[in-house]
């Protein structure tokens, strides 16, 4: 396994698990326990708090400590990154997608002109 250091890489290795996603997705409905956030799963509380370590590793959440009770709140600010960064790259993309589309089309005609 290699070792991811940059944040966006972070983030992007984080969302890439379905489970961790459907908790960041959670805990856009407020603060909550491992416990409350291992209910739906049908996998320990020991493996749920992995999935929190990784995504807190990344920046996508935040612990603290209440009590006898960690609650775990969603960190946006990391997730704005990477949105940015796809929206960024996703124009791009788009213009070389239209300048490929604009070449076919014209080998296309090229080809039909020749027979």
């Amino acid at each position: 396994m290699a070792v991811v250091e940059d944040e966006l890489s972070l983030v992007f290795s984080a969302l890439a698990d379905p489970t961790r996603r459907a908790i960041l997705e959670r805990l856009t409905e407020g603060d909550a326990t491992v416990r409350r956030l291992a209910e739906p799963f049908a996998m320990t509380q020991q493996a749920i708090s992995k999935h929190l370590k990784v995504l807190e590793h990344a920046g996508l959440i935040s612990r603290t400590r209440t009590a006898q009770s960690r609650p775990c709140a969603l960190e946006p600010a990391h997730l704005d990154a990477a949105a940015e960064w796809i929206t960024r790259h996703r124009r791009m993309w788009a213009g070389r997608h239209d300048r490929l589309a604009e070449h076919l089309t014209a080998l296309r005609g090229e080809t039909e002109a020749e027979r």
